[in-house]
């Protein structure tokens, strides 16, 4: 399901919810504007929400106090959503270093479809900036279910799977279905989710949806004449706990937030905060809360944790993490090469997103960087023959170039602009070189750039260019584009929404345009036993990101290790950084995205089994959905065993048929695969999400003998649904027409019988 195919089947759900009467509906009293009158902007979710799936719309009514309903023909295909009446909600969220684990737990009720019947619950989770899924758990009706990742081979040959039911509606908001849901019951789901902090000027924030609409609130009832006639069933308490840790053992301090927080609790380096009101309607805004750490200049640490028993991997983990501080330091002159992709898949909203960024990111350099621009498809066209100074006449010219040049036509060949880029960068002396590559397709040499480039970085050595990729809709191979930023030690960055293109382009190029030091070692991997590191290259360091690195390792860490770099006058600076021993920061949460991700790359690079397998073990381990494993929602077996064992007969027999009819849950698509070279080699629009199937009328297949082969679009069903809709006066001149042509034809066949032998 795409976000437009969502939005028509919650519109046309909450015009099915006009058929739900609350208990006091009967009543003369006046009644209050209905909360589905009362629709956002937009019908996309803004926090955690639960969906009733209907398809027989006959269904749709109190399961409490049934009213008359005039029957409704037909079905609703594809299935219509009925956003669900939530009664209680609560939020946790824990910060640690640059990510927090977010869980939110919520109660729902189906309270718009009749006890007598069941229906499926969609429950659509919105997350935040780079969220990665890491469990659901759900309770209802002595039933409970909760998700977990199995490898995908195992998954197909075990389990009956219906993939239209999980997976992401955008990017950033996850869905998956929970099947058979009787009317009036009521849902409580736990799920959690981890997501970056973002980090701008110092300051850590982080904004997690919290916004429910009106339709959610549940139904209010009638109270005696003489007091107000509408007052609600109870009171609804709404609860956000926050904790922080940064594990760097400076102070931390509060800079803003959206809801009233009560200090809970303050050490260094740590501090807790509760909020917790009893509110007649749920919160109207999302929580955003920031904060920043004290220090004048750049600092960092290291922490170290031991494995769990339950750990495949026993070597010790550690997090390494530079933040830059409050002060402001020399950042270096820049060499930039602008690579961007001008195909035909390009044309239209992405590439007049790319435009607008690069624009951007040219009026951010300063007269003493220099530049170029390179735009590809099957060929390059260069906006100089050399690098040139940013001043204002130059970059004047260079934004007309760019709306001259930047026509989408033609395919794509990423190979050439590369090593042109890596030619004009080849001389650099005294500044930092860097390539920005703007990409919405996969080429088949993918694997050959990356050993071609390999080779270049390392003749190269310290000085070689800073290779930045940003992938743009799900036709690109984005493992080809972070092996490439890895190799480079540069900055990787992706679109899977058009919307968001021109800000996250925004955010990338600043982050890889502020680096303040470079060229970074660690003296301590190559005095341990063995270790891993995650990136195997170490990028810079620069204003707008903090840098963290993880991984694992055999030995002894000492009491503090030092990290070299070089600074933008080209000296050299050390930084000692205190070792720590930590329980209370979940590592593997915190570092674990990356770290598939990262693997990923190498394995699609390589082509090891050893590294899919190293994947697969450790997105199992952590929760979270790889390339090679899956998110399945089976129904927890030990729960059904005591639910047979309490029910009667018919309801085992009932609840045995379900267990076998719903087997499994599988949400799909939570990664991007590999690329599609045949997409690309096309010039098809740049894909976000799923592709479209064609539309069809789904009564065609219901209708028997009367639907022509010819017209693919006509029916005995489509004439009626027609002539529903048709005015009374209509009706009866069609019926006079077609009386009157009988006639006509009565009249013809008594004159055949009557004269046919005269």
């Amino acid at each position: 399901m795409d976000e437009d195919a969502f939005t028509a089947a919650v519109e046309e759900g909450l015009n099915l919810s006009k058929r739900v009467r609350s208990a006091s509906a009967a009543t003369s009293a006046p009644h209050p504007k209905p909360a589905f009158e009362t629709r956002p902007a937009s019908l996309l979710p803004t926090c955690p929400a639960l969906y009733a799936v209907i398809s027989d719309p006959g269904s749709v009514d109190n399961p409490d106090v049934p009213s008359y309903q005039p029957h409704v023909y037909g079905r609703c295909d594809p299935p219509a959503l009925i956003p669900l009446q939530m009664d209680r909600i609560d939020a946790r969220i824990d910060c640690h270093v640059d990510a927090a684990v977010v869980e939110v737990a919520g109660r729902w009720r189906v309270h718009c479809v009749t006890r007598s019947r069941s229906c499926d619950c969609r429950l659509v989770v919105p997350m935040g900036d780079q969220g990665s899924i890491l469990g659901v758990e759900v309770d209802v009706a002595g039933r409970s279910y909760s998700t977990r990742v199995t490898q995908r081979k195992v998954d197909q040959q075990m389990y009956k799977i219906d993939k239209s039911n999980g997976g992401f509606l955008k990017p950033h908001i996850f869905f998956i279905t929970i099947p058979q849901v009787d009317g009036g019951s009521e849902i409580s789901v736990k799920v959690s989710w981890s997501q970056k902090l973002l980090y701008k000027d110092g300051q850590f924030a982080i904004n997690i949806p919290f916004h429910f609409p009106d339709y959610v609130n549940p139904f209010v009832k009638i109270s005696s004449k003489r007091e107000n006639p509408f007052v609600k069933i109870s009171s609804k308490r709404e609860k956000i706990q926050l904790n922080v840790n940064s594990g760097t053992g400076k102070e931390v301090v509060l800079q803003r937030t959206s809801h009233t927080l009560k200090e809970k609790g303050r050490h260094v380096g740590t501090m807790s905060f509760l909020y917790e009101a009893e509110v007649e309607n749920w919160s109207t805004k999302d929580f955003h809360f920031s904060y920043s750490i004290y220090s004048n200049d750049l600092f960092g640490g290291v922490l170290l944790q031991s494995p769990s028993m339950q750990d495949y991997d026993q070597r010790e983990m550690f997090c390494l993490y530079i933040f830059p501080g409050n002060q402001r330091r020399k950042m270096f002159r820049k060499e930039v090469v602008f690579l961007v992709d001008i195909s035909g898949s390009m044309r239209g909203k992405p590439l007049e997103k790319v435009k607008t960024a690069l624009t951007s990111a040219i009026l951010e350099l300063t007269p003493e960087d220099s530049f170029d621009i390179i735009a590809f498809n099957e060929e390059t066209y260069s906006f100089s023959s050399s690098l040139e100074p940013a001043t204002e006449d130059i970059i004047e010219n260079a934004t007309q170039w760019i709306s001259k040049n930047f026509v989408a036509e033609g395919g794509t060949n990423i190979m050439k602009p590369l090593n042109e880029a890596m030619e004009l960068l080849s001389n650099t002396r005294d500044s930092l070189p860097h390539i920005f590559l703007i990409t919405d397709g996969s080429v088949e040499d993918e694997r050959d750039i990356c050993f071609s480039i390999r080779t270049q970085v390392e003749s190269r050595g310290f000085m070689a260019p800073r290779i930045s990729s940003f992938g743009i809709g799900t036709y690109c191979n984005h493992y080809f584009l972070q092996m490439l930023s890895s190799i480079g030690r540069g900055h990787y960055e992706a679109s899977y929404d058009p919307d968001s293109t021109e800000v996250r382009m925004g955010r990338w190029f600043g982050r890889a345009l502020s680096p303040i030091v470079a060229n970074i070692s660690v003296d301590i991997f190559d005095r341990l036993n063995e270790f891993e590191v995650y990136p195997s290259h170490i990028p810079d360091l620069s204003v707008g990101c903090p840098l963290i690195i993880s991984g694992r390792f055999k030995g002894k860490f000492p009491d503090s290790v030092k990290v070299k770099g070089r600074e933008a006058d080209m000296s050299d600076i050390v930084v000692d950084l205190k070792v720590k021993n930590i329980k209370d920061i979940p590592l593997e949460k915190v570092c674990s995205r990356q770290q598939i991700d990262l693997l990923t790359a190498q394995a699609w690079f390589t082509g090891s089994k050893q590294l899919e397998d190293k994947v697969i073990r450790l997105s199992i381990q952590s929760g979270i959905p790889s390339e090679y494993t899956c998110m399945i929602l089976p129904e927890d077996e030990e729960d059904t065993q005591d639910m047979v064992k309490q029910h009667k007969k018919q309801d085992k027999q009932k609840q045995q048929s379900r267990s076998r009819d719903q087997v499994l849950i599988r949400a799909h698509e939570l990664t991007f695969g590999f690329g599609n070279v045949t997409a690309t080699a096309e010039n098809l629009p740049a894909q976000f999400g799923e592709p479209k199937a064609p539309e069809t009328f789904a009564v065609l297949n219901k209708a028997v003998g009367c639907c022509s082969s010819l017209c693919d679009c006509c029916c005995c069903m489509c004439v009626i649904n027609t002539c529903a809709k048709l005015n009374d006066r209509c009706v009866v001149a069609l019926t006079q027409l077609c009386v009157g042509l009988s006639c006509f034809g009565c009249f013809e066949c008594c004159s055949e019988l009557c004269c046919g032998n005269d």
